[in-house]
């Protein structure tokens, strides 16, 4: 009862914070529950990253598949600084979602933290809630700072 509950509340933090994809993630795992089928729960949890992270990769491949960058656009890219930035960035960013990867494994219990923040930030700041991987990423270098700001 209490799972259903959350998901109810995210629902409607969803609609009130015009977040349809924590409102379509909410749903569906409602219905999933409301139709017995939590036995999936699990599978859904283990391997929803891995799709969504394909899902994810597959629409910004796309321009490259159609044929709307060009090989003469990828050199242009990194003729200047900017496709330079964008470049590290991106090492970055990886980076960061490993480490985010690691810590989840390590600490799963922030993942409420996550979860939470991430609505805050959808719901607060406009922003879209595709980075659980870096929030933790950027929450295990916090920790990090923090532990050596208070010698832990």
């Amino acid at each position: 009862m209490y799972g259903e509950l959350v998901l109810v509340t995210l629902i409607v933090i969803g609609l009130v914070g015009r977040s349809s994809i924590i409102t379509t993630a909410a749903c569906i795992l409602l219905i999933v529950k409301l139709t017995h089928l939590d036995r999936y729960l699990p599978s859904i949890e283990r391997r929803g990253i891995e799709l969504g992270l394909l899902f994810l990769t597959l629409a910004i491949l796309v321009p490259f598949a159609s044929g709307r960058i060009q090989p003469k656009d990828i050199i242009e890219a990194f003729s200047g600084w900017v496709g330079w930035i964008a470049l590290i960035g991106g090492a970055i960013g990886a980076y960061l979602n490993s480490k985010g990867l690691e810590t989840l494994k390590m600490d799963p219990q922030l993942i409420v933290g996550i979860v939470i923040g991430s609505i805050a930030g959808v719901v607060l700041l406009r922003g879209i809630p595709v980075g659980p991987l870096m929030a933790a990423g950027l929450t295990a270098i916090l920790i990090k700072i923090v532990q050596l700001f208070i010698g832990k």
